[in-house]
């Protein structure tokens, strides 16, 4: 019943960058449409994680973990190891309901370069997401790594449109 539910709430901001990567820059409404879709359904896909947290929240240790140690690059022990405690099911609550307010709230605020931005925003959300559900120190490193690179490369898009404060 929980297998792979952080992997999906993980993965879907990354969907929709990728999807936004392939509509033309000058259709703006289909961007501002994909990334609000992609929003919305990043924090409705995380949504079923309040009651399956609260059903095992008497568990000690972390919660849905997925992976296993060192299957990832064996030689430096890196694994893809996912799973959540209390505080990084809040936190990850957390980060997309306010990914999903700040997307619909920017739709009329940018309007240069909407694609990229938007497209920098799904990709900064994954990069904290990821932080956030790691259980391995190389992963969290390389998700930390994407929420930095990507939310530098946001802040070249927000120099460009001064009206945008997300």
């Amino acid at each position: 019943m929980y297998n792979h539910i952080l992997s999906i709430v993980l993965f879907t901001p990354l969907v929709g960058a990728a999807i936004l990567l392939l509509i033309p820059k000058e259709n703006k409404d289909a961007v501002r449409w994909i990334a609000n879709i992609f929003g919305v359904l990043g924090f409705a896909v995380s949504l079923p994680l309040v009651p399956w947290f609260w059903a095992v929240k008497e568990r000690a240790g972390f919660q849905f973990v997925e992976g296993s140690p060192n299957n990832w690059i064996p030689s430096i022990g890196a694994g893809y190891v996912i799973g959540i405690d209390g505080i990084s099911f809040l936190l990850i609550m957390l980060t997309t309901l306010l990914g999903a307010i700040s997307i619909l709230s920017s739709w009329d605020a940018i309007q240069d370069r909407a694609k990229e931005y938007y497209a920098w925003f799904l990709l900064l959300q994954t990069g904290m997401l990821g932080v956030f559900m790691s259980n391995d120190f190389f992963l969290f490193f390389v998700f930390w790594l994407i929420g930095f690179a990507f939310g530098r490369g946001q802040r070249r898009v927000r120099q460009q449109n001064p009206q945008c404060l997300a």
